[in-house]
């Protein structure tokens, strides 16, 4: 029985676990997004979450400590100088796991984890997102109104109702004017039996 063993050896000893998630952390660090096997990535989340919120302290004694766990000056640098700036304000959860499904040599769950808060294309969906409302069946309340409408209600109701009458005039435009061409070659052809 393993209960209470939190720590998955991945099936290597204590040094080359340590040596592997190490490597793993640094290629995180300097790539911000990796592809890894799903058991390999949440092993990885706790051993470079703390790296992330120790780096939120830049002075000597947390670049050494974190020095000790990369043993990569590369690594501590865009750590220290990039990372920590971005995180600054964010409490924790740095890291996300995406699953991408099984790889075909031996079916093994496989995954992408990454910096969250490199990921652009995340990030823009996030901010383009648009809060909408529940419509209900009393009307107050449920739409926020500007300033303008408030003050002045006939006015939004007149300028809504010009933008439906600028609407509706636009497609009767566009079937007019086929009418126009059929009639044309019908009044030619009379022209020219005359």
């Amino acid at each position: 029985m393993r209960h209470k063993k939190s720590i998955n050896h991945l099936g290597r000893t204590a040094s080359h676990r340590s040596a592997m998630l190490s490597n793993m952390a640094i290629s995180l660090i300097m790539h911000k997004r990796i592809s890894t096997t799903v058991a390999k990535a949440k092993a990885l989340r706790t051993f470079v979450e703390p790296l992330i919120t120790r780096s939120k302290a830049d002075n000597t004694h947390s670049r050494r400590m974190v020095f000790s766990s990369l043993q990569s000056k590369d690594a501590v640098t865009e750590l220290f100088r990039d990372i920590s700036v971005k995180v600054a304000d964010r409490p924790g959860g740095y890291t996300r796991i995406l699953k991408t499904g099984n790889r075909l040599g031996d079916n093994a769950e496989m995954c992408i984890i990454e910096l969250v808060d490199f990921n652009e294309t995340m990030l823009g969906a996030k901010e383009t997102k648009v809060k909408t409302t529940t419509r209900r069946r009393r009307g107050a309340g449920t739409t926020k109104k500007t300033a303008d409408e408030v003050a002045t209600p006939e006015k939004a109701v007149k300028e809504k109702k010009a933008k439906k009458s600028e609407k509706a005039e636009e497609p009767k435009a566009e079937i007019e004017t086929p009418k126009a061409e059929t009639e044309t070659p019908a009044a030619e052809e009379t022209d020219n039996k005359e």
